[in-house]
């Protein structure tokens, strides 16, 4: 008996630790209505089925113990597949991907208009949007956690607002100081 409630506990540590570790994905128009009730950045993984750096973004970058936790905590996560036919509603249009075939769903598929509408032009793609659901800005590449991580801090933080011109950029990234772990 002392025996099977010892593994029960140790099964229930570790599924407590799987699960803490995840990223808590919503759709875009969740998101949305959760800013509402609780005004948070968007963080927007854009990627397609096919993409072999966005599978290594969600893999090494999203399953980040230090990612994750910033992110549950600042952003409402969102995951769109930049090649789906969801019908979604932002700004009071409608944006959908009338070229979608179903048969292609797994490979390269036609782009829908809400990636087009954020000028996603490669894959991955990260879209950040402010409290009120306004673009801050596309961040194309894979990135790893500590690369993210800038990014991150400086739209939470909004200090990309005082981030008017190359040089200051580049004097912020030489300045920045990562913490997550790789």
């Amino acid at each position: 008996m002392r025996t099977t409630l010892l593994f029960i506990s140790v099964l229930l540590t570790m599924f407590a630790t799987v699960t803490a570790q995840e990223i808590k994905w919503m759709t875009f128009e969740e998101a949305l209505a959760a800013q509402k009730k609780n005004p948070k950045k968007i963080m927007m993984d854009v990627y397609t089925s096919w993409c072999g750096p966005c599978k290594m973004l969600d893999k090494n970058t999203f399953h980040n113990k230090d990612v994750v936790a910033y992110v549950n905590k600042h952003f409402y996560a969102v995951k769109f597949n930049a090649e789906g036919n969801d019908v979604i509603t932002y700004k009071g249009q409608t944006f959908s991907n009338p070229n979608y075939k179903e048969e292609m769903k797994n490979r390269r598929n036609s782009a829908h208009e809400l990636s087009r509408f954020f000028q996603v032009s490669a894959y991955p793609t990260i879209v950040y949007l402010d409290e009120k659901g306004e673009v801050i800005a596309p961040i194309k590449g894979y990135q790893k956690p500590q690369q993210i991580e800038l990014y991150l801090k400086m739209f939470n933080s909004d200090a990309h607002k005082e981030l008017t011109t190359q040089e200051a950029f580049n004097d912020y990234y030489k300045a920045f100081t990562p913490e997550f772990e790789m």
